[in-house]
This record gives C-alpha cells, structure tokens and sequence, in this order.
C-alpha cells in the first residue's frame, strides 16, 4: 500500500518504520517546515525518536497534496489539538486524492469543548472518507526497535478494505485485531491517559502496589461507566483499547502521562511539571474535556473527579487521595 504519516512524533516515526519494514511505500509528514528539512538530511528524527535510523526508502514530504495524489491510507500521527487542522488540509487536497480510501488516526483524547473524539472530528470534516483508529498499548520506542506489539484497528463499519489493511499492517512484530466499535476504542485510548495521570501521582507519593492496583480496577470500572452512559459496549474496555493500553501506561517507565503524575505527586505543580516538555501531556486535557462531560450528563467518575480537581483546582493529591478513601461506601458490581 501507499501510506502517509501525516505528524513526525515519536509515535508517528515508530508507525512508519513499521510500515517501512513491511515494504509499503511510506511518506512521514512533519507539521513543520523545518523539520521535515532536519529529517531529511539527519535521517533520524532526534528531536522526538532519537537512535533510529531510517532506511532509505522511507520519503519524507511535507507539501500535502503532492503526498495524497497516491496514497491509499492516510495515517493521522498528532496529538487530538491538531487533528482538526490535519483533517482540514486532507480536505483540502482530496481532488488530488484520487486513491484515498481510509483515514486512521493514532491520537488518544477527547476535543476539549466539542468532546470528540479524533475519528468524529475526521467525519466532520471529511464527509463520507471511512475513518479509523489504530490504538492499544504502544510505547513508540519498541515499536521502532520491533518487539512484539498488538494494537486494535477500529473502523466505523467492517469492509474488505480494512480487512485488507488489517493483513497489510500485521507482521512479525505487530498483530491488529479489528474492530467496529470505533467510539469505544477511541474513549479507551483517551480516558486511560488520565488514570495514568493518577497512577503516576500514586508513585509519586509512594503509596505501594496495593494502592496502584485498585486505582487500576477501579479505574476500569469508571471507563466503563463512562462508556456505557455514551452508548459504548462494555466488551471493548475489556481489550486492547481498555485494559492493555491502561495496564502498560499505567506502569511504563515511558509514559508521559505517569511520569507527569508522578512529578505531581512528589510535590510539583502541574504547570511546573508541564514545563520544558517536548510533547503533549494528552490526559491532561482529555481530563477537562471529559470531566465537563460527566458534569453535563451525570456520570459518576469519582477518580478523574479528583484528577480534575489537582490539575485545575490546586487540590493537593494527598488531600484527593484522602476524597477517595472516604467515600461513602458501596458495593462493588451495582
């Protein structure tokens, strides 16, 4: 297949060394000029995925249309915030794209005041493009390197083109389950980030294994919740898009939503701990999206409630901590 990455973040850069590997004709897409310059001559991205070198047949574009007169699948690489502008310049340039056929997106959040998700905000603005989401516990770095890796391709409707896709992007290191349900898959890539806040914070004050495992449980049960108030399955959480991709971000070294928690916990601010970072902290704008989501319809989401209330309220985490525990109590399964 021909396929664009359009972004050139760590996990867009891991996304097209895989797809490289698989002998698709792959073009990585920076959002800036100068990147893609940097990218070209270096043949490393060092500012967002250093130590990987790109083969020579992975092309790097950066005027669209050109990119999209042949590409089959454009693959979305960029946090949720610039979705919206990605989708509007594929618009754009859709006369020229004459054999585009699917949109993924690699994004995991929810559009702060629309509270879409990236696959709505592509049907937006695309109209009848089928659109999707590859998502599921994906640290870019091992991606890159090829370990074992299994993600969710989520589409808005089973066809053969994503059958295809889903044979097309599968190899030796990476396995894709499919899946149409697409809305479930996205809120589970998006609300797992927030809870990795909270894990992080958990570490940061040293409150053990114990306290990090019930966060876990009963995080997935607060997704869920959320889930189902939105029409969403419960199965879904269950997956790859749910539980796997909360388990690894929840616990990852690398996970910049943890290790931005953990930051707060061991007594940073979250504007100090939000400084001098190169890439977005997606949880934490997915919280005040989603927390004003609950507010509006009604969702009991008693963690995010007090993740909300540190990152926007000045609340400090031990006092949220002290907020959970002293919940009224309740059975387990309603």
């Amino acid at each position: 297949m021909n396929i664009c990455v359009l972004g050139a973040g760590a996990w867009g850069t891991a996304f097209a060394l895989h797809l490289v590997r698989l002998g698709h004709t792959v073009t990585l897409v920076p959002r800036r000029f100068e990147h893609a310059i940097a990218l070209g001559e270096q043949r490393e991205n060092s500012d967002y995925l250093p130590g990987f070198r790109f083969p020579e047949n992975l092309q790097i574009g950066f005027e669209l249309k050109p990119v999209l007169m042949e590409a089959d699948v454009a693959v979305l690489a960029s946090p949720v915030v610039g979705i919206r502008e990605w989708c509007e310049r594929i618009q754009a340039g859709r006369g020229s794209a004459r054999a585009l056929r699917l949109v993924l997106s690699l994004a995991k959040g929810v559009e702060i005041g629309t509270y879409k998700t990236p696959s709505a905000i592509a049907s937006e603005i695309l109209g009848d493009l089928e659109v999707g989401t590859v998502t599921g516990p994906s640290n870019a770095e091992e991606v890159a390197a090829g370990k074992p890796t299994a993600l969710l391709l989520a589409t808005s409707r089973h066809s053969d083109f994503a059958d295809a896709v889903q044979a097309g992007m599968s190899g030796p290191s990476l396995r894709l389950y499919t899946s149409d349900a697409l809305v479930g898959a996205e809120l589970g890539g998006g609300l797992k980030n927030v809870y990795a806040i909270a894990a992080g914070m958990s570490d940061g004050l040293g409150l053990g294994d114990n306290a990090k495992a019930a966060l876990l449980t009963r995080a997935l049960a607060e997704m869920i919740r959320i889930g189902r108030s939105l029409g969403t399955r419960d199965q879904t959480f269950m997956g790859l898009s749910g539980y796997g991709d909360l388990v690894a971000t929840c616990y990852g070294s690398w996970s910049r939503n943890r290790s931005f928690g953990q930051q707060i916990g061991e007594g940073a601010t979250p504007q100090q701990a939000l400084e001098g970072r190169r890439t977005v902290v997606e949880g934490h704008r997915t919280c005040e999206s989603v927390h004003q989501l609950c507010l509006e319809k009604g969702i009991q989401a008693p963690i995010l409630e007090q993740v909300h209330a540190v990152l926007y309220e000045g609340r400090e985490p031990r006092e949220a901590l002290s907020a959970l525990m002293n919940r009224t109590l309740r059975r387990e399964f309603d």
